[in-house]
C-alpha cells in the first residue's frame, strides 16, 4: 500500500512539473482581487497624495498627530475586527494605503523644513551680527520673513502717523488763517469807524464855522468851484480841496520841508562855485588851506542836509515824492566842474599914467631912505 502511495506521489510531481514547463515564464499572474489582506492590492494605491489626504479628511501641512488620530478614528469605524456596522475591509485597506502614503509626505516635508533650517542656522551663524540691520531700516528681530512682516507693519504704522500729522498741521492753518482773517475784519471795521468819526467831526466843525460866519470873507463865496484838474484819474473833490488850501496858504509839512531841502542844496552849491572862483589861480599853499577848510564845512552841511531829507522821508506820504542822500565828494566835484567850465574873466588893460604915478612914487621912496641912512651914517 505505502508503495503504490509513492508510486502515485511521483506521477503527481511529474505532471505538475511538466504543467510548469509548459506554463511561459513571462506570463502575467491572474489579480487576486477577492483575496484578504493580500498583498497584490498594492496596484490600487492612491498615486494621487491629494486623494490620500481627502481619504484621511486631513488638509496638506497637517502634523503628525493629526494623521494618526485620523488614521485611528477611521480604524475604528472600518476596521473588520471592531465590529462596526460600518466595517469594511476594502475600505480599511484603502485606508491604511491612504495613511502609509501621507505619513511619508508628512515625513518628507519634516525633513525638508528641518534641512532648511539647519541650512539658514549655518549661514546666519557665518554672517556678521550686525549684518540683519543692513535691511529693513534695521526694524525687527528673527527670520528675514519675520523680520520682513514687521517692517511692513512698521512702515503702515508710520504712513498712518504722518496722515495723521498731515491732517493736523492742515485743521492748524487754517484756524490760523481764520483767525489772521478775523483779525483783520476787526481792524478794518476800527478803521472804518475811525474814519466816520473823524468825517462827522470834521463836518461838525464846518458847520460851527458856517454858522459863525467864518467863510463869509472868501472872493469866491456863492460861486462854484473851478475844476482845477482835467486828469480823470484824480478825484475832483479832493484835488479842489487841496487847491483851496493852499491857495489860502496852508500846506503840507512834507511839502514845505521838501522846498527847505531843494532852496538849502541850491544854496550850498552856489556858495561852492563861489568860493572856488574867490581863491581863483593859481592855488597856493594858503589858498589850498583855505579851500579844504570850506569843503570841511560844507560836508558838515551835507550831513545835516541828510539827516533833514530822513525827516522828510518818515512824513511823506507818497513813496515815490521821497528823496535820496546827497554825496558831498560828487557835489565837490561838480563844484569843481562848474568852475572849470564857466569863462575866465580876462585881466583889466594896464593904464599908463597909473603906472608913472606908481613909477613916480616908488623914485621918491627910495630918494627919502637914501637921505635917511645917510643922515644916520653922519
Amino acid at each position: 500500500m505505502k508503495w503504490h502511495c509513492m508510486v502515485l506521489m511521483r506521477k503527481i510531481l511529474c505532471h505538475v512539473w511538466a504543467y510548469s514547463l509548459l506554463v511561459p515564464k513571462k506570463s502575467k499572474p491572474l489579480p487576486h482581487h477577492g483575496i484578504y489582506g493580500h498583498r497584490l492590492l498594492s496596484h490600487q494605491r492612491y498615486k494621487n497624495i491629494r486623494d490620500s489626504y481627502r481619504l484621511l479628511k486631513l488638509q496638506e501641512g497637517c502634523s503628525l498627530d493629526d494623521v494618526r488620530n485620523s488614521y485611528r478614528d477611521l480604524a475604528k469605524q472600518y476596521h473588520p475586527d471592531s465590529g462596526s456596522i460600518t466595517a469594511d475591509s476594502a475600505t480599511f485597506v484603502e485606508i491604511e494605503e491612504a495613511y502609509r502614503a501621507v505619513l511619508n509626505d508628512v515625513a518628507k516635508k519634516m525633513k525638508l523644513r528641518n534641512e532648511e533650517k539647519e541650512e539658514e542656522d549655518k549661514f546666519k551663524s557665518k554672517a556678521p551680527q550686525h549684518r540683519h540691520y543692513l535691511s529693513f531700516e534695521g526694524i525687527g528681530f528673527g527670520t528675514p520673513s519675520q523680520r520682513q512682516r514687521q517692517y511692513m507693519q512698521f512702515r503702515v504704522d508710520r504712513a498712518s502717523e504722518q496722515v495723521m500729522e498731515f491732517r493736523k498741521q492742515k485743521m492748524e492753518s487754517q484756524l490760523a488763517e481764520s483767525a489772521s482773517m478775523l483779525a483783520k475784519d476787526v481792524r478794518q471795521s476800527k478803521k472804518a469807524k475811525i474814519t466816520q468819526a473823524i468825517e462827522r467831526l470834521v463836518e461838525d466843525l464846518i458847520q460851527e464855522s458856517m454858522a459863525r460866519g467864518d467863510f463869509d470873507n472868501l472872493s469866491g463865496k456863492g460861486k462854484p468851484l473851478q475844476k482845477y484838474s482835467d486828469c480823470p484819474h484824480i478825484d475832483p473833490m479832493t484835488h479842489n480841496l487841496n487847491r483851496i488850501l493852499i491857495d489860502n496858504g496852508y500846506q503840507p509839512e512834507w511839502i514845505l520841508m521838501q522846498k527847505e531841502i531843494r532852496e538849502t542844496i541850491e544854496k550850498l552849491r552856489k556858495d561852492m562855485v563861489a568860493s572856488r572862483n574867490k581863491l581863483g589861480d593859481p592855488m597856493t599853499a594858503h589858498k589850498e588851506r583855505q579851500w579844504n577848510e570850506i569843503c570841511m564845512e560844507f560836508i558838515e552841511n551835507i550831513k545835516k542836509l541828510n539827516k533833514r531829507i530822513n525827516d522828510f522821508n518818515l512824513v511823506v506820504p507818497i513813496l515815490s515824492r521821497q528823496m535820496v542822500h546827497f554825496n558831498a565828494s560828487k557835489e565837490i566835484a561838480r563844484a569843481l566842474e562848474i568852475y572849470e567850465t564857466q569863462p575866465k574873466k580876462p585881466r583889466a588893460a594896464i593904464d599908463p599914467k597909473k603906472t608913472e604915478n606908481e613909477n613916480d612914487s616908488a623914485s621918491h621912496l627910495r630918494t627919502s631912505l637914501f637921505k635917511w641912512m645917510h643922515l644916520i651914517l653922519k
